[in-house]
């Protein structure tokens, strides 16, 4: 499947698609009805999302909040049936673009869209000028059609990227997957990190999440993949920065259960299944210890107890 990382000299092969224009950011239900109305057009399906999104450009000092790195993004939407993906860039030619500019010179004779599906709050254009149904008006202008897909009453407001958010920093990755129609999954490379874990027998795999928004401090259940393979494997992850040992930045440190191997420099996914507890200070390392091997044992019962659910 094509990305295009541009909206000029595009390639014939990728013009005249149907396209689902949005964040697509989580790719949540309100996500996938754009895509499923965008799919009922008679062309082939592409999507077009910003990258970085406009919140990067307009609020660079804000906390890391990316639900998905594009790859993810990417492949999720693949999945759906998304047979080109156009990452438009937004920089600041395309922030200070007027709506009519953006329709005309990058979906009209950009990408070349023969139809364009966009969610009822979509607004775009120099300031948010534009809304769905001002898109609508200048689909007619340059020649592709719109669909505006209007709120799904029986999603209510929790299907946005907003609540999926709010439910991860809130350290409710059970609502965080309600709403993403799956467990959250994090990804990246195995990291070296202190090495103490393993000294204590618990060996763990670190991750450091990057731009990805930073879920609540503290224990969690988790089943972690190594890239490539198919079996998800149990496991207890703490993300934060270990007081007990010495404060540092937020790192993603999981113990996957009846494991051995050296897996430095491998993409590692993991996905946060249930919350146990906050991080804490421990007076003494043994204490910690005690308290891990009580994090392992509920891990592993509310892991048997919840089927899998990955994304």
């Amino acid at each position: 499947m094509p990305v295009i990382a541009h909206y000029r000299d595009v390639p014939d092969a990728v013009r005249g698609y149907s396209v689902a224009l949005g964040n697509f950011d989580g790719v949540h239900a309100g996500h996938r009805a754009v895509i499923e109305a965008a799919e009922t057009v008679n062309a082939p399906l592409g999507v077009a999302t910003f990258e970085p999104p406009p919140r990067a450009f307009f609020r660079p000092d804000d906390p890391p909040f990316r639900i998905y790195r594009p790859a993810r993004r990417n492949a999720r939407l693949a999945e759906l049936g998304a047979q080109a993906i156009y990452e438009l860039p937004f920089n600041a030619d395309m922030a200070a673009m007027t709506d009519e500019v953006f329709a005309r010179d990058v979906l009209s004779a950009g990408i070349g869209a023969t139809h364009v599906t966009v969610g009822f709050d979509f607004r775009f254009g120099r300031g948010r000028m534009g809304d769905a149904t001002r898109l609508s008006s200048l689909g007619r202008a340059f020649g592709f059609g719109v669909t505006i897909v209007e709120k799904i009453e029986s999603l209510g407001a929790k299907a946005s990227s907003t609540a999926i958010r709010e439910a991860l920093i809130a350290g409710e990755p059970e609502k965080a997957a309600e709403i993403l129609g799956h467990d959250w999954v994090v990804d990246g490379t195995v990291e070296h990190g202190e090495k103490r874990g393993r000294t204590i027998g618990f060996p763990t795999a670190n991750l450091h999440l990057g731009d990805l928004i930073h879920p609540r401090h503290g224990v969690y259940a988790v089943r972690a993949r190594i890239a490539g393979e198919e079996d998800w494997r149990g496991g207890v992850a703490n993300f934060g920065r270990t007081p007990t040992t010495g404060i540092r930045d937020p790192l993603l440190e999981t113990f996957i259960f009846d494991f051995e191997g050296d897996i430095y420099g491998q993409v590692l996914e993991i996905a946060l299944v249930g919350y146990l507890r906050p991080e804490l200070k421990f007076d003494a390392v043994e204490d910690m210890v005690a308290q891990m091997h009580q994090d392992a044992g509920q891990a592993k019962a509310l892991l048997k107890a919840k089927p899998l659910a990955a994304g």
